[in-house]
């Protein structure tokens, strides 16, 4: 890590981030964030750490787990600060994802807009009408609304 003249306390870490001390902690106790401990045995975290919160956090809010957050972080550098090189790494990844969820998200958008409301009552070609749960043999979730239909159905 960083000489520790350049180290932050967690509560510097903290206010610069928003957050609690105690969600700082947490972040460490996951693994998401690493400290190092001074001669008294207080938290230290390189300067890098906020930028390191301030992802986790954009993350947290775009949908992802702390769990899918931690597997991407995993492309960053944990003992230097990363480098623009690293972020840019680290953004394809997630840019590449983020394409894949709003396709679907659009492609959920349409099925809804065309089924909710439409007043046709086709049971037949309804994508959210599941017979006897007769979808269940296609595996789980939601499968019309995933690609199946019930042309499918064994």
């Amino acid at each position: 890590m960083s000489s520790s003249s350049e180290l932050l306390t967690i509560g510097a870490v903290a206010e610069r981030t928003g957050l609690a001390v105690s969600a700082v902690r947490f972040y460490e106790e996951q693994g998401l964030v690493e400290a190092q401990r001074s001669s008294a045995g207080h938290r230290r975290f390189a300067r890098s750490t906020i930028r390191r919160i301030s992802f986790i956090r954009i993350c947290q809010q775009l949908g992802y787990s702390l769990s899918e957050i931690d597997a991407q972080l995993e492309v960053l550098p944990s003992k230097r600060t990363p480098t623009e090189a690293d972020w840019r790494k680290l953004a394809e990844n997630f840019r590449v994802d983020i394409d894949r969820r709003i396709a679907g998200l659009s492609d959920l958008k349409e099925k809804l807009d065309g089924c909710i409301g439409c007043g046709c009552l086709s049971l037949q070609r309804c994508q959210l009408y599941n017979s006897e749960d007769g979808a269940s043999a296609l595996g789980t979730g939601p499968r019309y609304l995933m690609g199946n239909s019930f042309r499918d159905l064994p």
